[in-house]
């Protein structure tokens, strides 16, 4: 089981910047890989970023629309992921949740099958204002 916890949401205007984080916990942490989602009200859940890591580096997956303005990042020791999210425009403004896939499913499919993702945390808000 792993369990996750989104920090870092709230309100930006537009050009700004804000931070997420996830911290995770419980004894699976090791075998999964971890991604981002988001979602808008109204709107499908959709995948922003993603990330593999393995000892010889990290393999990044974003979606085309955070493409230069998002970035992933992770530091196994403390068990967080995090997401740098520069930019911000009002089209970003959604419930951003972090998420955990085994890496066998993530590295065929990247973010792009929102059901290879097992745990979900909670979500955090992300607002931005024009």
């Amino acid at each position: 089981q792993v369990q996750l916890v989104e920090s870092g949401g709230g309100s930006v205007q537009a050009g700004g910047s804000l931070r997420l984080s996830c911290a995770a916990s419980g004894y699976g942490y090791s075998s999964v890989c971890m991604g981002w989602f988001r979602q808008a009200p109204g709107k499908e859940r959709e995948g922003v970023a993603g990330i593999y890591t393995n000892g010889g580096g990290s393999s990044l997956y974003y979606a085309d629309s955070v493409k230069g303005r998002f970035t992933i990042s992770q530091d196994n020791a403390k068990k967080t992921v995090f997401l740098q999210m520069n930019s911000l425009t009002p089209e970003d403004t959604a419930m951003y949740y972090c998420a955990a896939a085994p890496c066998s499913a993530f590295l065929l499919h990247g973010i792009r099958r929102i059901q290879d993702f097992d745990y979900w945390g909670q979500g955090t808000q992300v607002t931005v204002s024009s």
